[in-house]
Protein backbone atom coordinates (compact mmCIF):
# COMPACT_ATOMS: atom_id res chain seq x y z
CA UNK A 1 0.00 0.00 0.00
CA UNK A 2 1.26 3.48 -0.87
CA UNK A 3 2.23 5.96 1.81
CA UNK A 4 0.11 9.07 1.15
CA UNK A 5 1.88 11.06 3.84
CA UNK A 6 4.66 11.84 1.35
CA UNK A 7 3.73 14.94 -0.65
CA UNK A 8 3.83 14.58 -4.40
CA UNK A 9 3.38 17.13 -7.14
CA UNK A 10 0.55 15.22 -8.82
CA UNK A 11 -1.93 12.54 -7.78
CA UNK A 12 -4.12 10.23 -9.84
CA UNK A 13 -7.88 10.15 -9.37
CA UNK A 14 -7.61 6.81 -7.57
CA UNK A 15 -5.08 8.26 -5.11
CA UNK A 16 -7.25 11.34 -4.53
CA UNK A 17 -10.25 9.06 -4.03
CA UNK A 18 -8.39 7.22 -1.25
CA UNK A 19 -7.01 10.41 0.32
CA UNK A 20 -10.39 12.17 0.42
CA UNK A 21 -12.48 9.06 1.06
CA UNK A 22 -14.71 9.92 -1.92
CA UNK A 23 -15.71 7.75 -4.85
CA UNK A 24 -14.12 8.57 -8.20
CA UNK A 25 -17.48 9.28 -9.79
CA UNK A 26 -18.13 11.91 -7.09
CA UNK A 27 -14.85 13.63 -7.94
CA UNK A 28 -15.75 13.64 -11.65
CA UNK A 29 -19.24 14.96 -10.90
CA UNK A 30 -17.90 17.75 -8.69
CA UNK A 31 -15.51 18.67 -11.49
CA UNK A 32 -18.54 19.21 -13.75
CA UNK A 33 -20.37 21.26 -11.09
CA UNK A 34 -17.61 23.45 -9.65
CA UNK A 35 -15.70 25.67 -12.07
CA UNK A 36 -12.87 26.05 -9.53
CA UNK A 37 -12.15 22.31 -9.66
CA UNK A 38 -10.40 21.67 -12.96
CA UNK A 39 -7.54 19.18 -12.58
CA UNK A 40 -5.05 19.10 -15.42
CA UNK A 41 -4.80 16.05 -17.65
CA UNK A 42 -1.69 14.25 -18.76
CA UNK A 43 -0.92 13.17 -22.33
CA UNK A 44 -2.97 10.01 -21.84
CA UNK A 45 -5.97 12.11 -20.80
CA UNK A 46 -5.89 11.03 -17.15
CA UNK A 47 -6.68 13.60 -14.48
CA UNK A 48 -3.71 14.75 -12.41
CA UNK A 49 -4.55 16.51 -9.16
CA UNK A 50 -2.30 18.93 -7.31
CA UNK A 51 -2.23 19.51 -3.56
CA UNK A 52 -4.34 22.65 -4.12
CA UNK A 53 -6.93 20.53 -5.95
CA UNK A 54 -7.05 18.14 -3.00
CA UNK A 55 -7.47 21.05 -0.56
CA UNK A 56 -10.35 22.34 -2.67
CA UNK A 57 -11.98 18.89 -2.79
CA UNK A 58 -11.75 18.56 0.98
CA UNK A 59 -13.26 22.04 1.37
CA UNK A 60 -16.13 21.17 -0.98
CA UNK A 61 -16.64 17.93 0.93
CA UNK A 62 -16.81 19.87 4.19
CA UNK A 63 -19.34 22.31 2.74
CA UNK A 64 -21.60 19.62 1.29
CA UNK A 65 -21.31 16.85 3.85
CA UNK A 66 -20.53 18.56 7.16
CA UNK A 67 -22.00 22.04 6.74
CA UNK A 68 -24.96 20.71 4.72
CA UNK A 69 -24.81 23.26 1.91
CA UNK A 70 -26.53 22.58 -1.40
CA UNK A 71 -24.40 22.56 -4.55
CA UNK A 72 -25.60 26.08 -5.35
CA UNK A 73 -24.88 27.27 -1.81
CA UNK A 74 -21.38 25.77 -1.94
CA UNK A 75 -20.77 27.57 -5.25
CA UNK A 76 -21.60 30.87 -3.52
CA UNK A 77 -19.14 30.16 -0.71
CA UNK A 78 -16.44 29.11 -3.19
CA UNK A 79 -16.54 32.55 -4.81
CA UNK A 80 -14.55 33.81 -1.80
CA UNK A 81 -12.39 30.69 -1.32
CA UNK A 82 -8.64 30.67 -1.64
CA UNK A 83 -6.59 27.50 -1.02
CA UNK A 84 -4.97 27.23 2.38
CA UNK A 85 -7.27 29.83 3.90
CA UNK A 86 -9.38 28.87 6.88
CA UNK A 87 -12.98 29.72 6.21
CA UNK A 88 -15.37 31.38 8.66
CA UNK A 89 -18.75 29.90 7.76
CA UNK A 90 -20.76 32.09 10.11
CA UNK A 91 -19.61 35.34 8.53
CA UNK A 92 -20.53 34.30 4.96
CA UNK A 93 -24.08 33.26 5.78
CA UNK A 94 -25.24 36.88 5.76
CA UNK A 95 -24.11 37.27 2.13
CA UNK A 96 -25.72 34.06 0.90
CA UNK A 97 -29.21 33.67 -0.44
CA UNK A 98 -30.95 31.51 2.22
CA UNK A 99 -32.72 29.53 -0.49
CA UNK A 100 -29.33 28.35 -1.76
CA UNK A 101 -28.25 26.68 1.45
CA UNK A 102 -29.55 23.60 3.16
CA UNK A 103 -28.28 24.28 6.64
CA UNK A 104 -30.20 22.01 8.95
CA UNK A 105 -30.40 23.18 12.54
CA UNK A 106 -32.44 20.91 14.74
CA UNK A 107 -32.29 21.14 18.49
CA UNK A 108 -30.22 18.28 19.88
CA UNK A 109 -32.99 17.38 22.31
CA UNK A 110 -35.46 16.80 19.48
CA UNK A 111 -33.01 14.66 17.54
CA UNK A 112 -32.18 12.61 20.62
CA UNK A 113 -35.86 12.18 21.39
CA UNK A 114 -36.53 10.95 17.84
CA UNK A 115 -33.62 8.52 18.01
CA UNK A 116 -34.78 7.12 21.34
CA UNK A 117 -38.29 6.67 19.96
CA UNK A 118 -36.88 4.87 16.93
CA UNK A 119 -34.72 2.67 19.16
CA UNK A 120 -37.73 1.70 21.27
CA UNK A 121 -39.75 0.92 18.15
CA UNK A 122 -36.99 -1.34 16.82
CA UNK A 123 -36.63 -3.14 20.16
CA UNK A 124 -40.40 -3.72 20.27
CA UNK A 125 -40.36 -4.99 16.70
CA UNK A 126 -37.51 -7.38 17.48
CA UNK A 127 -39.46 -8.79 20.43
CA UNK A 128 -42.56 -9.32 18.26
CA UNK A 129 -40.54 -11.12 15.59
CA UNK A 130 -38.88 -13.38 18.17
CA UNK A 131 -42.12 -13.86 20.14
Amino acid sequence: MKDFSIKKLYYSISEVSKITNLEQYVLRYWESEFDELKPAKNRAGNRIYTNKDIQLILFIKKLLRDERYTIEGAKQVLKTYSPGQEHDFGREEEDLDPSQTAMVFEPEGKLREDLLTLRQFLEDLRERVRG
